[in-house]
Parts: C-alpha cells; structure tokens; sequence
C-alpha cells in the first residue's frame, strides 16, 4: 500500500493508505473527508464530555451561573440526584446517569484516540469507515442516555446530526472543500484526472509527506531543512563553541604549561605509579 502522511503546518496530521492505480481525485475526497472529520471528532469530543459532566446545554436566554440565579432571583434551578453545577453556567448541571455518563466519556476517549496525532508515530492510517464508526458509536451513547433527544441549541447534537454543524465553531475556517483543495507532495501537485501512479510511480510501498491546500492559496511552503529541535540543538553547539573559543583568547599564552598533559615529567611519574601522590597536608 501507498503511505501518505498527510501534515499541515502546526504540526498536526495523519496517515493514509491507498493504491497506486487509485484516482487522484478519489484521493484528495478521502483525505479531505478525513481532515474534516477529524475536526468534527474534535469538537464531538468536547461537547459530549461536558454532556457528560454537566448535562445539556441551557438556552442562550437562561445561560449563568445557577448560584448567582439562586440568590438573585426566585427562580429555583433544577437538580437531579447526580447535579453538578456547571462553572461555566453554560450547562444545567444534570448529567446522566453515572453508568451511561461512563460509556459516553468511553467512546469519546477512543475518538480522541483514534484521531490523535500520534496515530503517525504510531504507524497507524486512518480510513473514512472506522472514522465513522467511532462517531456512530458516540451518536449511539447519546440516544442511550437522552433517548428523548436533545433541544436544537445543543452542540452535541448539531455536530453529530448536521453535515454544517461545524459552522460557528472555533475549527470552521480549518475545513477544506474537495472541489476546491489540491494535493501537493515534493513540490509538486496531483493532478485531478490523473491517477497516483502518474504522480509517484507504481511502486507500492512508496511513503510520502504530502500536504492538503486550498488551490487559492497555491503550493504550499517548503520544509525547512532541520526541524525546530534540530535548530535549537545546532544553536546550542554554536553558542558553546563561541564560548570556548572566547576562553581561549582570553586566556593567557602560557596558561597550558599548568595543565596536566604539558608536564614533561608526566610519562615517568606514571610508569613509576607516581602520577597520583600527593603531598600530605595539601589540597588541589
């Protein structure tokens, strides 16, 4: 299988597996599906976890602190036998029950995990099926434990129910267009029409970076030649070696003659087992 390591600028990316007699254009569908599907994951992931903590979400009228309502108002704010006040006053502090709260962080935490960069140091590719997968899983723990549904305004439930649930989230201007985003490896693009083995030959066990861009925004910048670590491991060396080199200078000419490796004598002590004796009383 042809590898592609698919990375973006901050360092973020993910694996994926295809064949070089595969279509470009069936390609860059498949990575942009999954480059919005991880945002998607992303933002599920936050909002059923607050589900989790804190119950659903309030109508944006009502939002606030349900302490500060208490004491400010004659409104008595509901609580379950497993209430948990939201600090952020943004949820109504009932969440499930304690079981099914447990599955729902469950599947959760393997959509993180499935969608986490180090799946690439892993060595492990991603596909649009299992991706899907672990969402339905997700959605399914939801109608286990509000088998009535959720209101409207619940994050949860826009983003796991609506193809633009992302819309108004902080990840809307990350997702990509298929139409409209292009395929770059090498410097060089994938051309729609043509397929991957006109772009990397028909070797099947070809590994390549390539990354995702918008096709108004042309190729994407080159690599740099080291990595940040790699940069910041060569300027300590340099700094070292500036320092050294100053020490020296600054040194006096003859300074040497004190060290261990200028005494002519030196050879003879040590043949005799004289090299490490000192004088008693003395300290060096």
């Amino acid at each position: 299988m042809v590898v592609i390591s698919v990375k973006q600028t901050d360092g973020d990316g993910f694996l994926f597996e295809t064949t070089t007699d595969t279509k470009n254009d069936d390609l860059i569908a498949s990575l942009v599906n999954i480059h919005n599907g991880r945002l998607r994951s992303a933002v599920i992931v936050d909002a059923v976890r607050g589900l989790a903590d804190y119950g659903p979400m309030k109508e944006a009228p009502v939002v606030g602190l349900d302490e500060i309502k208490e004491k400010c108002t004659d409104e008595v704010v509901e609580k379950s036998p497993n209430y948990t006040a939201d600090p952020t006053g943004i949820r109504t502090g009932n969440p499930p029950d304690l079981k099914l709260a447990a599955i729902i962080k469950k599947v959760a935490r393997d959509l993180e995990e499935y969608i986490d960069k180090a799946q690439v140091q892993n060595r492990v590719a991603l596909s649009e099926s299992h991706l899907q997968d672990k969402i339905a899983n997700v959605r399914g723990a939801i109608i286990m434990a509000y088998p009535m549904g959720l209101h409207e305004w619940e994050t949860a439930k826009v983003v796991l129910d609506y193809d633009d649930g992302l819309q108004g989230t902080k990840v809307a201007n990350q997702l990509l267009e298929i139409k409209s985003t292009s395929l770059w490896a090498v410097g060089k693009e994938f051309q729609k029409g043509k397929l991957v083995s006109d772009r990397l030959g028909k070797n099947e066990k070809t590994k390549v970076i390539a990354k995702l861009q918008k096709k108004e925004d042309g190729p994407p910048a080159r690599e740099p030649i080291v990595n940040e670590e790699e940069r910041k491991a060569m300027m300590a060396h340099y700094f070292k070696m500036q320092e050294e080199a100053k020490r020296l200078t600054e040194a006096d000419d003859d300074d040497y003659l004190n060290s261990e490796w200028a005494d002519n004598k030196q050879m003879r002590k040590n043949l005799q087992g004289l090299g490490k004796i000192k004088a008693p009383g003395l300290r060096f």
